[in-house]
């Protein structure tokens, strides 16, 4: 399983960015490959509140779109995932609250790899970032 990140959608449905090839050219390997792509309701809050936030209402449901018809699931956030995301906000690793509880997700399903140009995944012990061809 292999976790999509919020960033991939946002890229994709963007003006050019160097980030949006590059993110549809791994989004389609690993639809090719049959890889079973999964994010969290999180990821569709962060586009809800990124695109609030810049004035740009009327890419959410693009994104949502474009998320939605690449997963095969996505996960809700539970109890325990917002207690867990709470210890490793905590850690030396210093995620954001965000990435925090896609770790706590990602840990709950025994996900192990994310498609994400967020580099902060890396300084998560045990987790690979998928973020280059």
């Amino acid at each position: 399983m292999i976790f999509i990140d919020s960033n991939i959608p946002m890229y994709l449905i963007c003006a050019p960015h160097p980030h949006k090839s590059e993110a549809q050219l791994l989004l389609e390997r690993l639809i090719v490959s049959g890889q079973r792509l999964v994010t969290d309701a999180e990821v569709l809050q962060e586009i809800v509140h990124r695109y609030a936030a810049v004035g740009k209402r009327e890419a959410i449901q693009p994104a949502f779109q474009l998320l939605l018809d690449v997963v095969d699931e996505v996960f809700a956030i539970e109890k325990a995932d917002v207690l867990r995301a709470g210890e490793i906000v905590q850690n030396r690793a210093l995620l954001s609250a965000r990435d925090s509880v896609h770790v706590a997700v990602m840990e709950r399903h025994g996900i192990r790899s994310i498609l994400s140009f967020d580099g902060d995944f890396d300084r998560w012990p045990g987790l690979k970032r998928i973020h280059t061809i």
